[in-house]
């Protein structure tokens, strides 16, 4: 006989590492969890420590089961989510994570985290309306770098390809071969290099001439369109300063890269003009920057927007009742900090994004975030 399934309570519980080494992210958390909560008929908040550490993430999980609680806000890492989540799904409580690994998506836990593959599925869906099907990837040795491929190769339609290959941070000679590979450079240089070497050969006037129209020559374009970058910083200088050595050039070919390019610092020195990035829109979160100041007298800091919409779904769910996961994956989502989300069943969280194109002086929307689940660009 199946055990009937636990009634869920109706508390809240917000893991966070109030002590520890990020004691700091973890104030500003609670900070904005009870800012979101800071309404008539808002449910209780539980906040328990979790020290920083997976094990002390497990026994805050435990203590919210055994507390009560209804949905477990947090915790902060992958480490400490992976590890509260066994004692979360063995209760049956609903977890909304901080964390951005999407890896750990599964029923009844959702990282709410801004993640590559919302990033990336985005990009590809915009660059995709302008009908461009021919994707590469230059990306670093790394965690970041293997799952914004991942990402890249999960979001392409069937009829696109993609050539995804890896740079090691430091090595410009194995950067500079990678990109004369991967844009195919010998095949479309080579056959134009040669006539120019028989008609300097001539040494006459005719030769001359041959060789003057053949530097005019436009080499053929780079056999993708769109060619996405995960780097930052000095690798990511390397990188462009590359692309137009190789012809991989605007607009032909769209350069894609990581919300991290929002920070113009990211973005290095390099040539990015005319570059996209999905992100959130700044202007979404005005609101909530200035109801957050206005409390605490100091900004808000990252991720304090994670908190902030966790608690508010919890407010709304527990008026509408409670936090089953049919009530928490309903198909109209819920409206963030950020702007709109929806939790899906299988545990992966969709996000309205904004694209953005580095301009000269900064950045431009092109293409704006969408304001429900249902429209273009999810």
């Amino acid at each position: 006989m199946v055990p009937p399934r636990p009634v869920l309570g109706t508390r809240v519980a917000l893991l966070a590492p109030i002590t520890g080494p990020n004691a700091e992210r973890g104030v500003a958390l609670v900070q904005a969890a009870k800012l979101a909560l800071d309404a008539p008929g808002a449910p209780p908040l539980d906040v328990i420590d979790t020290l920083g550490t997976p094990e002390g993430a497990a026994a805050a999980a435990r203590r919210a089961v055994d507390g009560g609680a209804g949905i477990i806000l947090g915790p902060l890492t992958a480490a400490e989510t992976r590890a509260a989540s066994v004692a979360a799904q063995a209760a049956g409580v609903g977890m909304l994570a901080f964390t951005t690994d999407d890896s750990l998506a599964r029923p009844g836990l959702w990282p709410l985290g801004l993640t590559p593959t919302q990033q990336v599925r985005r990009l590809a869906l915009a660059v995709g309306a302008q009908g461009k099907t021919k994707f590469a990837a230059l990306l670093p040795n790394s965690d970041f770098g293997r799952v914004m491929g991942d990402a890249l190769r999960r979001a392409l339609p069937p009829e696109a390809s993609v050539d995804v290959r890896v740079i090691d941070d430091g090595n410009v000679q194995a950067a500079s071969t990678t990109v004369k590979e991967i844009s195919d450079y010998a095949h479309r240089r080579g056959p134009i290099d040669e006539k120019l070497h028989l008609a300097l050969n001539k040494r006459n006037a005719e030769g001359r001439k041959e060789a003057a129209e053949l530097r005019r020559t436009e080499i053929p374009p780079a056999p993708f369109d769109a060619l996405l970058l995960a780097s930052t910083g000095d690798q990511l200088d390397v990188i462009t300063a590359l692309l137009p050595y190789y012809d991989i050039d605007a607009p032909t070919v769209r350069v894609l890269g990581p919300a991290l390019w929002a920070n113009p610092l990211a973005r290095g020195t390099g040539n990015l003009i005319g570059a996209w990035y999905a992100a959130p829109d700044p202007a979404a979160r005005t609101d909530f920057d200035q109801r957050y100041t206005a409390k605490y007298t100091t900004p808000a800091p990252g991720l304090a927007d994670l908190a902030y919409d966790a608690a508010a779904i919890a407010r709304v769910l527990a008026s509408n009742g409670g936090y089953e996961a049919a009530s928490l994956t309903r198909p109209e989502g819920f409206s963030g900090v950020d702007g709109v989300l929806g939790l899906l069943p299988d545990g992966h969280v969709k996000r309205g994004l904004a694209v953005f194109e580095i301009q000269r002086g900064g950045v431009q929307i092109v293409d704006p975030a969408p304001d429900n689940l249902a429209a273009p660009g999810l």
